[in-house]
């Protein structure tokens, strides 16, 4: 035998061997002259004739109703634009939209850092914002209120130095009272710097 019998044929097509007898009355299929089946050009022939929906195994995909595909906002794609610029990364040409391939790059690069910050707040390297401004607010308050009752406080004390040194020198030259102001605001700047405020 020169080709395949019917048996054969089917099970090479995944067919039945009557779907094979039916195509070969119909002239569906290649025979050497000894009546048994040419695989290779059969293959060939069935291929041509029959239509690409209707054969088995290959049913060819339905395309996505375009109703159910939502457009991309534009601030989505620049997000993506974004992300791949911070990182190094090629960025999409403008104008000319976004691969999925970049989109899932910046994806997973938004993973990672999203990541990465959720590590260091556990680690306790990063604080809430709302509460770091709290804080830096109270503080540069408490240092406004330091300065502004700061003159009161320390006017006593330099006009008493100050007396002495009048009494010493006989006058009050104007270098006698920068130095004494100098004396205190220097003073206050080391009390100030001994403020903490408490982080937790």
């Amino acid at each position: 035998m020169q080709g395949m019998s019917e048996r054969q044929y089917a099970a090479h097509v995944g067919l039945s061997r009557g779907a094979i007898q039916k195509a070969k009355e119909t002239g569906r299929l290649v025979l050497h002259a000894d009546g048994s089946i040419d695989a290779a050009a059969s293959d060939l022939h069935r291929a041509a004739m029959t239509d690409p929906a209707k054969q088995r195994g290959k049913t060819s995909p339905a395309p996505p109703p375009a109703s159910k595909l939502k457009p991309v906002p534009d601030t989505a794609v620049s997000a993506v634009g974004d992300t791949l610029r911070e990182n190094g990364l090629v960025p999409p040409v403008t104008g000319g939209g976004t691969t999925f391939l970049q989109a899932k790059t910046a994806n997973e690069v938004l993973k990672a850092q999203e990541r990465k910050l959720k590590l260091a707040k556990l680690k306790g390297e990063l604080i809430d914002r709302d509460r770091a401004v709290g804080l830096v607010f109270r503080l540069a308050r408490e240092e406004r209120d330091a300065w502004v009752t700061w003159p009161a406080r320390a006017a006593a004390l330099m006009a008493s130095e100050l007396g002495v040194m009048i009494a010493d020198q006989g006058s009050l030259e104007p270098v006698m009272m920068q130095k004494v102001l100098e004396a205190y605001v220097l003073a206050q700047l080391d009390t100030l710097a001994e403020v903490r405020i408490d982080l937790r």
